[in-house]
């Protein structure tokens, strides 16, 4: 298809402040799916981010042979274990354990540590299918995506797309140095691609993430975040280019937070496009933050979630 013309997002936006009889159940309900026996930190990441952004609720759904290493790690979140066979992968019964659980969450963010596998790829095509709660997909989520044939026409949800160029790549069948050369122009022109090939989704999913502003109406829409230096945001018709962040941010786990906050702030009722653009700029300046105290030689991705309260209160012109 013929690239559109974006139009340059510069202002970033802001959460509305809580009112004073607020509650848990009306700060949305994150459910993070994802973990792997390896990689059972990062769940724990993106769940203890999603929780300093503001989400009222977070269930990590993990495999059960990784779930009482991994629930310790987040211990205001709540956790449910995934069915896994005697070699402690995910077992076929994974995906109807997944979705059931998905039934009370506002939004899902899917692909930390997750691994691949066929279990996975189910339950990340099911998340894709379902109409009725935006999704986030990271990490392994997105090379079990890549595995879909023809993902971008079977989604029905509102999605946001979070890869770093590595797995760009493995998206579009570009190469990273491809994807690297032409980051902002690359972005675009897929983000409108796989925006426009989904069919209409529901009336709730629609309304979940303002697809008209997205120049594709009676599509859910779709938001691309390709990270690195000057982490690009676009949903095929917008475009925003952050400016927060520093080298010391090059260390595992970083977009594991990135994945917790941005799906944090769609529980909180941002569209998903609004809240990919606040959540790349508080997670850089969090970073940034950090660095000023930390250094970036020393900066880990657990700091961040600690810091990402310094960075809201920066934005929000708390003291």
């Amino acid at each position: 298809m013929k690239p559109k013309r974006l139009r340059r997002v510069d202002e970033i936006p802001t959460l509305a402040p809580r009112p004073r009889d607020a509650h848990k159940g009306q700060m949305g309900h994150v459910l993070i799916i994802g973990g792997s026996r390896g990689l059972l930190g990062a769940p724990a990441l993106a769940g203890m981010a999603a929780l300093r952004a503001g989400a009222g609720l977070v269930t990590l759904a993990v495999p059960e042979s990784i779930h009482l290493a991994t629930a310790p790690l987040c211990p205001c979140a709540t956790s449910q274990p995934l069915p896994c066979g005697r070699d402690g992968e995910l077992a076929a019964e994974a995906v109807a354990v997944a979705g059931h659980a998905a039934e009370s969450a506002d939004v899902l963010a899917v692909g930390p540590g997750f691994s691949r596998g066929n279990a996975q790829r189910l339950i990340v095509q099911a998340a894709l299918e379902q109409t009725d709660k935006p999704v986030v997909i990271d990490a392994d989520g997105l090379n079990n995506l890549a595995q879909i044939d023809d993902w971008p026409a079977r989604r029905r949800c509102p999605l946001v797309l979070t890869p770093h160029p590595g797995e760009m790549a493995r998206l579009t069948g570009q190469s990273t140095a491809e994807i690297q050369a032409d980051r902002v122009t690359i972005a675009g022109q897929m983000a409108a691609e796989w925006a426009a090939a989904a069919e209409g989704g529901s009336a709730a999913a629609e309304d979940a993430g303002d697809a008209e502003s997205a120049g594709f109406p009676g599509r859910p829409p779709l938001v691309l975040v390709l990270k690195g230096e000057g982490t690009v945001v676009t949903d095929g018709a917008q475009i925003f280019i952050n400016d927060t962040g520093n080298p010391g941010m090059a260390t595992g786990g970083t977009g594991d937070v990135l994945t917790g906050i941005i799906a944090a702030l769609i529980g909180q009722g941002l569209s998903p496009f609004e809240a990919a653009v606040l959540g790349v700029h508080v997670h850089g300046l969090a970073g940034d933050i950090a660095a000023s105290d930390v250094g970036e030689v020393s900066l880990i991705a657990s700091d961040l979630p600690d810091y990402l309260c310094d960075a809201f209160m920066e934005l929000m012109g708390e003291e």
